[in-house]
């Protein structure tokens, strides 16, 4: 039973990802590990010896020992894994994409509401201190410019580029913008993959906002970087680097307009010991998370629009 004081919290998939999920959750008072599940038995139980929790192998057997749980398995399990927590009443904090498709999204969706829990969407970039930064400088963007460029590693390749790496960029943008789609274009190609490995979209928002995205894991080099143009100046963010520039015009004394450096306090902290203490706040005071389970699905949706486009074109090429 989660107390004010004490949540006992566990993680489903403790891989890569799920690993830091701990780590993040043993820093917080507030939190008690209390279990851990993995496919991979011997997994389960190294995380279990670190922690001094049990450890299973299939997830079902953590209801009723944890009140809120992180979700970090292969994107395909989101579904099943997240539905039998909201359906057992815990809290839940799942890795992006929040599923496969949007059917098991809104199947989330509903139990989260019909339960009244916390459904938090994994989407750390949220929570970069350089992206925390923009909302004090942004107003109407109307052309933006990302370059989200990775190396290969086999993690990942079970969905394409776009649902690995892309989407981050595309909560992103849906939250900057915050208006109606108008138009999308989109091609991609698989590489080393049977997936979409490298892939640029064009979306067309009906406030006339352009957004050109380029996504990679096939690159020599790493580039996580957005550029913001609007009517109040230009701001670029290294999301890697954690760093912004932001210029914008001024009118001087004598009426001339000229364009000057802002100057952006950028926050030191850890992305995703930000996004797990959030999730935590939200479990303990009951209050919508930052980036819930509905904005899980709109990045999802476009996405999803996204492929489909994609697969037009290659129909067309053929």
């Amino acid at each position: 039973m989660t107390t004010e004081k004490n949540i006992r919290v566990g993680v489903v998939g403790i891989g890569h990802l799920g690993s830091y999920h701990l780590q993040k959750y043993a820093k917080i008072d507030s939190c008690k590990i209390t279990a851990v599940s993995d496919t991979q038995l011997e997994r389960a139980q190294k995380a279990a010896g670190l922690y001094a929790c049990s450890a299973f192998t299939d997830h079902r057997d953590m209801i009723g020992l944890v009140d809120a749980v992180s979700i970090a398995v292969p994107t395909g399990f989101h579904y099943a894994v997240a539905r039998d927590f909201l359906a057992a009443g815990v809290d839940v904090l799942i890795e992006k994409p929040i599923c496969a498709t949007l059917e098991e999204a809104d199947e989330l969706l509903r139990l989260t509401e019909k339960n009244k829990l916390i459904l938090q969407v994994g989407f750390v970039e949220r929570f970069n201190p350089a992206i925390m930064a923009l909302d004090s400088v942004i107003t109407r963007p109307l052309f933006i410019e990302v370059h989200r460029l990775h190396p290969f590693f086999e993690r990942g390749t079970d969905v394409d580029v776009i649902l690995d790496l892309m989407i981050h960029d595309l909560d992103l943008i849906l939250k900057f913008v915050n208006a109606p789609l108008a138009s999308v274009e989109a091609v991609g190609v698989p590489v080393l993959s049977d997936k979409i490995d490298i892939s640029n979209v064009r979306l067309s928002f009906t406030t006339g906002c352009i957004a050109n995205i380029t996504a990679s894991r096939i690159s020599a080099k790493t580039m996580q970087k957005i550029r913001f143009f609007g009517p109040e100046g230009y701001h670029s963010v290294d999301c890697q680097k954690r760093e912004v520039l932001s210029l914008s015009k001024i009118v001087n004394g004598d009426g001339k307009q000229q364009i000057v450096q802002n100057h952006i306090d950028v926050g030191s902290h850890d992305p995703l010991e930000e996004e797990v203490r959030s999730f935590v706040s939200a479990v303990l005071t009951r209050s919508k998370p930052l980036v819930s389970g509905e904005d899980g699905r709109r990045s999802l949706a476009l996405a999803i629009e996204i492929l489909q486009k994609m697969k037009t074109h290659e129909d067309i090429q053929l």
